[in-house]
């Protein structure tokens, strides 16, 4: 065996060219296997990272073609959640886009009317001051609290808390900025964020009217996210009668989803990736075939001196199965530098991309097998080869 592969590395060695030529197909095999399937898990990470940093215990319901005198409103939910053992707590929502001004310097926002229970839900930190209250509901107050991203770019600094926000020419108060909180899940506008009280909102801009056409809902420790959702369902369609004016689905069926579609996709480029190393294994059988028809005087040889058909079907097997470790190993390593590049790209995103040992073992397994399929057949052929045909080969 280790004669064998010493023979291997110095048949390789003495045609450097034809060897790393013969690699190749496999080295960008194996990176795209490598490389397609570590950026699928580090997306999937990332994003599934954002989804459970919400807590699995949120439903989120939309409403629309709501009637008049029949719609949806803050105290009718307040009633329901009071009544309801499956639910903690529900959080209305009315969203909109408007101009935010401080001081001479104004900009686009992204205006959210919402309640309090609104930044537990989605994980919102408070970086200066305060969140909502009840008591901002109550009464309609005009206070916000700002994104940091709306502190920076319209206020120009971060604490600035108690100073005048105006929001379409309306006069708010800031009683808290938000910490940093990068989310690729529940980012949907690019503008800065900035969150007031739903009844604020509902009279700022009567022509939204108070009817709520999107809530969340929590439901307490230890129930189960079948009875919450089953619980909104319950409630939306006694409210209105049927069936076909609202959806709700919750947090861990958006996770399973996720995970069904990571899976297919992961199945589906490993695929692609395996066909690129079938072909580098076809182009190794193509080569061990050449090198078995330029070395048959030397089979015939090795034959004469008393090797046996093992001994040549190992030392061309070895051969093959050498060619596509070596590729391998490159393989990887281009993989794990196209990786760290990829994982400085995307870092403002949240996203990491790493070698996954998982990953890393399939592609040696895989190359190591088409080692052995692809260089079986040369590998046969030689030691088939009888001395005497072998010695008089005139190639």
């Amino acid at each position: 065996m280790i004669s064998s592969f010493k023979m291997a590395l110095r048949s390789i060695g003495s045609n450097k060219m034809r060897a790393a030529l013969t690699m190749l197909g496999i080295i960008i095999g194996v990176m795209a296997l490598v490389v397609l399937v570590s950026l699928v898990n580090g997306a999937t990470s990332t994003v599934t990272d954002e989804v459970s940093s919400l807590g699995s215990n949120y439903v989120d319901a939309y409403v629309w073609q709501q009637e008049v005198g029949s719609s949806l409103t803050v105290n009718d939910l307040k009633k329901w959640a009071q009544e309801n053992d499956n639910v903690e707590a529900v959080a209305p929502i009315n969203r909109g886009s408007a101009k935010g001004k401080a001081g001479s310097s104004s900009d686009d926002i992204d205006l959210i009317g919402t309640m309090p229970a609104y930044a537990d839900i989605n994980g919102l930190t408070i970086e200066y001051g305060r969140y909502l209250k009840n008591t901002d509901v109550d009464n309609a107050s005009r206070v916000c609290v700002l994104s940091k991203q709306a502190a920076e770019q319209i206020v120009g600094y971060t604490d600035c808390v108690g100073e005048d926000f105006s929001i379409d020419g309306m006069r708010y108060t800031i009683v808290g900025v938000l910490g940093e909180k990068t989310s690729l899940v529940y980012s949907s506008s690019r503008l800065a964020t900035v969150y007031i009280p739903f009844t604020s909102f509902t009279r700022q801009y009567p022509q939204s009217g108070s009817a709520i056409s999107e809530f969340y809902v929590t439901a307490p420790e230890g129930t189960k996210m079948a009875d919450a959702e089953a619980a909104v369902n319950d409630f939306l369609y006694n409210f209105f009668g049927s069936s076909d004016g609202y959806w709700v689905y919750s947090m861990d069926v958006m996770e399973d989803a996720m995970g069904s579609v990571t899976n297919i996709l992961k199945i589906l480029l490993g695929g692609i990736a395996s066909i690129s190393l079938i072909v580098g294994g076809i182009g190794i059988m193509n080569i061990m075939l050449v090198t078995v028809t330029e070395r048959t005087r030397e089979i015939g040889i090795r034959k004469a001196i008393g090797a046996d058909r093992g001994t040549i079907l190992l030392q061309f097997l070895m051969e093959a199965v050498v060619l596509c470790m070596l590729g391998c190993v490159i393989g990887i390593f281009l993989s794990w530098c196209i990786l760290r590049l990829a994982s400085t790209i995307a870092a403002d995103a949240g996203l990491q991309f790493a070698l996954s040992g998982g990953v890393v073992a399939l592609a040696a397994i895989f190359c190591f097998a088409i080692g052995v399929i692809f260089g079986l057949y040369p590998a046969n052929k030689a030691a088939k080869m009888k001395p005497i045909d072998a010695l008089h080969y005139g190639g």
